[in-house]
């Protein structure tokens, strides 16, 4: 499975952006879809998670409030609207997939990762 992130930018703090991933498998519907950040010198750190249904969704505490994770199963993509950045949030963001027969469950366990798309904000 190919996995195509995009969106990313610079922004200044208190801004928004919002990033896609394009999953290339028709089978999309039956993946949990995530997003995972780096930062430099740091480890790579869970962000957002939605089930297959899009009904459940999973947020790191320090994301919470500030980003939305929803996806279109018809288009086979997944995005991430950010809301509110701050500083910290400057990492390299990646998208994931895992494939699972639970609908509505999420997950912070991915078995594929595509290329990173860099989100730089400035104070």
């Amino acid at each position: 499975v190919q996995l195509q992130a995009s969106g990313g930018g610079l922004v200044q703090a208190g801004g928004s952006l919002r990033l896609s991933c394009a999953v290339s498998r028709r089978t999309f519907s039956t993946w949990v879809m995530g997003w995972f950040r780096q930062a430099p010198g740091k480890e790579r750190e869970f962000v957002a998670a939605i089930s297959r249904s899009g009904i459940n969704t999973d947020y790191a505490d320090s994301v919470k409030g500030r980003f939305t994770i929803s996806r279109n199963n018809a288009e086979s993509t997944v995005s991430l609207q950010m809301n509110s950045l701050i500083p910290e949030d400057t990492a390299l963001y990646y998208c994931a997939v895992r494939y699972t027969r639970m609908v509505h469950d999420t997950t912070r366990t991915y078995d594929y990762w595509g290329q990173g798309t860099q989100v730089t904000v400035s104070s």
